[in-house]
């Protein structure tokens, strides 16, 4: 494990990647957790987590799912459909001057899960409340990420 102000020294001078796993139910209704931590602290988000050194991208898809609704998704679950940069103006611990960068790679379920939205899902601290939501409901909400719903661009 990194101490903090090693790790704080990463992210202010590299960017992370990460992965965010977009999680629709069989109506298109998106699976979204409210956010306790940095950066994003307070805004609902799709589930996602950082990859760690030497995992395999399928191998954090595995692990994210599993610890952040509790169900082991392989690669093979998944389609990729976008890199996105997550730039935020602050970092987890708050500290002044740091931002964070994030080079997300999105990926979307190929078929809709059988996943019960209730606290029991939660399996880390990270989240308050966890609810799925309409993509119309999202789009307008202002306490929906704009890095969420970046995911979702409104029919024209």
């Amino acid at each position: 494990m990194i101490p903090d102000k090693q790790f704080l020294q990463i992210i202010d001078n590299t960017p992370l990647v990460s992965i965010d796993l977009v999680i629709e139910d069989s109506q298109g209704k998106v699976l979204l957790g409210k956010r306790t931590n940095r950066p994003a602290q307070g805004y609902w988000f799709v589930p996602g987590g950082r990859i760690r050194k030497n995992e395999t991208i399928a191998e954090a898809i595995t692990r994210i799912s599993s610890t952040e609704f509790g169900i082991d998704l392989s690669i093979n679950d998944v389609q990729l459909f976008g890199a996105y940069d997550h730039i935020y103006d602050d970092n987890y611990l708050g500290e002044d001057g740091v931002n964070t960068h994030y080079v997300v790679l999105a990926y979307r379920l190929k078929e809709p899960p059988l996943i019960e939205v209730s606290m029991d899902i939660i399996r880390d601290n990270q989240h308050s409340e966890v609810r799925y939501w309409s993509r119309e409901a999202l789009l307008k909400a202002d306490e929906v990420h704009p890095n969420t719903k970046a995911y979702f661009p409104e029919k024209k």
